[in-house]
């Protein structure tokens, strides 16, 4: 329960900070908004009704202090990289997949993070892209 908790900080203190125009500096801290994420992709999927993929997918994630956090198998045939502040805005719905710096492999993988929702609720319609 304490990852949702701080999931939601993270993605309501996101939106306080872009209401101000600042920046937040990103700390490893995120690392459990990160997990929490990964830990919900199922849920994603099946809050729109979609069967959840069978397979594990594998996520690499660079975090703010350079350390790197995976889940899942390293030769995943899908799988997502990048930064993890990225990952953490995508997951939150905070930022489109567009305005990332996300490298998305596979299709199941790329669906996954179309409609990757980590809040609890009715799947929400996430942001536009800004590009």
């Amino acid at each position: 329960m304490a990852s949702v908790r701080m999931m939601e900080l993270f993605g309501h203190g996101q939106d306080i900070a872009d209401a101000l125009g600042v920046e937040r500096r990103a700390t490893d801290r995120i690392e459990h908004v990160a997990w929490f994420g990964v830990r919900t992709r199922d849920y994603a999927f099946l809050t729109r009704g979609l069967p959840a993929p069978a397979e594990e997918f594998g996520v690499k994630l660079v975090a703010p202090s350079g350390a790197e956090w995976t889940w899942g198998p390293g030769d995943a045939a899908q799988s997502v990289s990048g930064p993890a502040l990225d990952f953490c805005l995508l997951v939150t719905q905070r930022r489109h997949r567009d305005d990332l710096a996300l490298s998305i492999d596979g299709p199941a993988a790329t669906e996954w993070m179309t409609i990757a929702q980590a809040f609890a609720g009715a799947p929400g319609t996430g942001r536009s892209p800004k590009g």
